[in-house]
């Protein structure tokens, strides 16, 4: 959350109960927010409190016989505020989520757990505090915009705003340069009506080309007619711009009454610093304004360097005051070097802070800039006048995309960053980069996707085995294959933590093959050892693509003399459903080998029995879903049950996992389930030396 820790959460909530309104102002400040509660008795003391206390969020109780919630969302309606209301009952049903959402609560939350709770609270605020941001700078554009319309009118420039080629503002020293009166007198007419006929048509393509979004030339020279239809010679500068909200182009135009030459050469020392040779602030700032405007389009980034000679004080001190603006040209030879060939605008930006606006680059490349500035600085001595000396810079950068499109921010990060850096010695850079978290996040996976494919060609993985133990009688050994990632340490990570990587990275099918193949030789080794086992292993989706995998098995279970009937290969049930063409096809061909399919998870789709009209498994593994809470649970049992029942009918054997207790085995044993596991039997580990005699 945005918001600085001194910042309170004003909250108010309506409950009965003085207890449970207690609860939820400790779970918020044991979670670090600080808050000030309001806890109205009566409608008359909510109404004044909304009246006369700024509140947040309010948190009603859906079934309060004090203040139902039916009136204190419509107090709140009627205070005009922008203030959410989140409800919260004990129990969630559908009558009570309609009435609540249907009277205009923004949300509607249990009481416990309490972190669900706790997590719509911080959204709300957090959007509150969005939506009050968004309103001040409406308000800071509206006044802006104000001013700026101001200064136009004033402006001695003539100065024209058109979109699409028509004109929709312009000031009076463009009225009077074409000979107008009035702003109607041109309010909608083209542009091109003030351009002599030679030179209609190739405006006429760079308007086409400015409607495109391509960028405009700093300066077109052109002969400009007026009402009368008076030739003149003219200069026009545009730049993007928006009126009104709506984006258009702005147009400068000025009498070209100099020789061209002439002209251009003021205007370029117009846009210059004398004593460095670089742009001036005025013009940098006109660069960087296009850069952000781009950024804010999600259709470039760029890098922002602010750099400033190093102890600046001593160094004044040393060469003498008059000697500043060489010291400040030298340095801008050294930037001017170190950007050589690059896409960027070097600039004078202050008394002695020089600026860099590299464009068209990513994070990697703005680090890169900036080392190559910090070792042109420091590389070799600097010459100023008779005297000689190492100098370095401090350089504050900051990465300009679409989540700090904002010329202020981008400036004050650059600033604040450049100051940091000055503050600890100076001679490097810290570089503001709004979107790190998403790039550290990126290395993140990637750090994961080099693991994977580490542990995949060097025995990275292992397997641990959990014994599933018969209730029909079955003393046959019987083993659940689960696989970990060895990590730092002798740590075992499970794979829910890489999973989804893996999958996102077109790892799993090499994971599945990983798996079965240690599951066979593991099992030819048991057999060798005269102790024949049935592993269940777990295959993804991603192995139901094609038939490498089943190939593959039949190859290791040749090559390992292991017979396929000790393999039994789980399908998770909801991925059967989704790929149900392509599991036909992988069981067929895993019948073939005489290995046998489970499928796990079962009973948690809508019509889990519909399935088994289109693939018969040879075990059906129980959703966990219903063998929690077993005992307590009718209805659960009714529907483990209904499962074991269909399956014995259908020739399908059962299996329940997760078993947590004695009252649950005896529960499942009468219901006919064929198999258990569970941590409560025996937990998974590397060897198998479970006794099921």
């Amino acid at each position: 959350m945005s918001k600085s820790q001194d910042t309170a959460l004003r909250l108010m909530i309506v409950d009965d109960s003085p207890e449970a309104a207690e609860a939820i102002v400790s779970t918020l400040r044991n979670a670090g927010i600080a808050v000030r509660p309001l806890r109205p008795a009566s409608a008359d003391e909510l109404a004044g409190m909304l009246a006369a206390q700024p509140v947040d969020v309010v948190v009603a109780q859906v079934d309060s016989a004090v203040l139902p919630l039916a009136t204190v969302l419509q107090q709140v309606t009627a205070t005009g505020k922008d203030l959410p209301v989140l409800a919260v009952a004990d129990v969630l049903d559908q009558e009570a989520y309609v009435q609540a959402m249907g009277a205009g609560a923004r949300a509607l939350a249990l009481r416990e757990p309490a972190s669900l709770l706790l997590a719509l609270v911080r959204d709300a605020w957090t959007d509150l505090e969005a939506r009050r941001a968004q309103r001040r700078l409406e308000a800071r554009l509206r006044e802006t915009e104000r001013r700026c319309d101001a200064l136009i009118d004033s402006s001695r420039d003539p100065i024209a705003y058109v979109h699409e080629g028509m004109h929709i503002r312009a000031n009076q020293a463009y009225l009077e340069m074409f000979g107008y009166d009035e702003f109607e007198d041109i309010e909608g007419m083209s542009l091109l009506d003030m351009v002599a006929p030679q030179h209609v048509e190739d405006f006429r393509q760079l308007l086409k080309s400015l409607a495109q979004g391509e960028a405009p030339p700093p300066r077109y020279e052109l002969q400009a007619r007026d009402i009368d239809g008076n030739a003149f010679p003219a200069a026009m500068e545009f730049a993007q711009a928006q009126y009104e909200g709506e984006p258009c182009v702005q147009v400068v135009i000025r009498r070209q009454e100099l020789d061209p030459e002439l002209a251009q050469e003021i205007e370029e020392l117009r846009q210059r610093d004398q004593a460095t040779g670089l742009y001036n602030r005025a013009t940098f700032l006109h660069a960087l304004e296009g850069a952000v405007d781009s950024a804010a389009q999600g259709s470039a980034q760029h890098g922002l360097l602010l750099i400033e000679p190093d102890h600046y004080q001593q160094l004044l001190a040393d060469i003498g005051l008059d000697s500043a603006d060489h010291l400040l040209a030298a340095a801008a030879t050294r930037l001017s070097a170190a950007a050589e060939g690059l896409d960027a605008v070097a600039a004078r930006f202050g008394e002695h802070t020089l600026a860099l606006l590299v464009r068209n680059t990513d994070h990697a490349g703005t680090q890169s800039v900036a080392n190559r500035v910090l070792t042109a600085f420091s590389a070799e001595l600097f010459e100023i006048g008779a005297r000689s000396s190492v100098i370095t810079a401090s350089i504050g950068a900051v990465q300009v995309g679409e989540r700090i499109a904002s010329v202020s921010q981008v400036l004050a990060k650059a600033t604040e960053a450049v100051a940091s850096v000055n503050a600890t010695g100076g001679n490097r850079f810290e570089l503001f980069d709004p979107s790190a978290v998403d790039r550290a996040e990126e290395e993140h996976i990637q750090a994961w996707v080099t693991r994977l494919r580490d542990a995949l060609d060097n025995q990275g993985f292992v397997l641990h085995y959990q014994p599933v133990i018969s209730l029909q009688g079955d003393t046959g050994p019987v083993y659940e294959a689960f696989l970990r990632l060895k990590g730092a340490d002798g740590e075992l990570i499970k794979p829910l933590t890489f999973l989804q990587i893996a999958e996102e990275h077109g790892l799993l099918w090499e994971i599945d093959h990983y798996v079965v193949g240690r599951a066979i030789a593991v099992i030819g080794e048991r057999i060798r050892a005269n102790k024949p086992t049935t592993l269940l292993v777990k295959v993804s989706q991603a192995s139901l693509a094609d038939d490498s995998l089943t190939r593959y098995i039949g190859e290791q279970l040749l090559a390992h003399g292991v017979p396929g009937e000790y393999l039994v290969v789980e399908l998770a049930e909801a991925k059967v459903f989704t790929h149900l063409k392509a599991a036909q096809a992988f069981a067929a061909a895993a019948a073939r080998l005489d290995c046998r399919i489970a499928l796990e998870n079962f009973g948690a789709g809508l019509d889990s029995f519909q399935l088994l009209a289109h693939l018969k498994p040879n075990m059906l593994k129980i959703d966990p879903g219903f063998t929690q809470d077993l005992t307590g649970n009718p209805d659960n049992q009714v529907r483990v049950r209904e499962i074991a029942s269909k399956a014995r009918e259908l020739g399908i054997q059962t299996m329940a996992d997760f078993i947590s207790d004695a009252a649950s085995m005896s529960v499942l044993f009468g219901t006919g389930v064929d198999y258990v596991s569970g941590n409560f039997l025996a937990p998974s580990g590397p060897d198998m030396s479970y006794d099921f005699e």
